[in-house]
C-alpha cells in the first residue's frame, strides 16, 4: 500500500510542477519591480499579450 501511495504522489507532484511554467498572470507581485521585468520577458514574442498584461497591471494599480 505504501509503495502505491508513493507512486501516486510522485505522479501528482510531477503534473503539478509541469503546470507551473505558464504565462504569468497580472498580480501585485508580477506588476512591480523585478516581477514586472521577469514577466515581460515571457511575452517577448507576443506583443498583443504583452500589451494586455500591461493593461491588466494598470487596472490593478488603479483599483488600489
Amino acid at each position: 500500500m505504501n509503495f502505491k501511495f508513493s507512486i501516486v504522489c510522485i505522479i501528482g507532484l510531477s503534473i503539478a510542477l509541469i503546470g507551473c511554467g505558464g504565462v504569468p498572470e497580472a498580480s501585485s507581485e508580477n506588476c512591480s519591480g523585478r516581477g514586472m521585468e521577469s514577466s515581460l520577458t515571457e511575452f517577448k514574442n507576443d506583443e498583443a499579450a504583452r500589451e494586455a498584461f500591461i493593461a491588466k497591471c494598470d487596472e490593478l494599480k488603479k483599483a488600489k
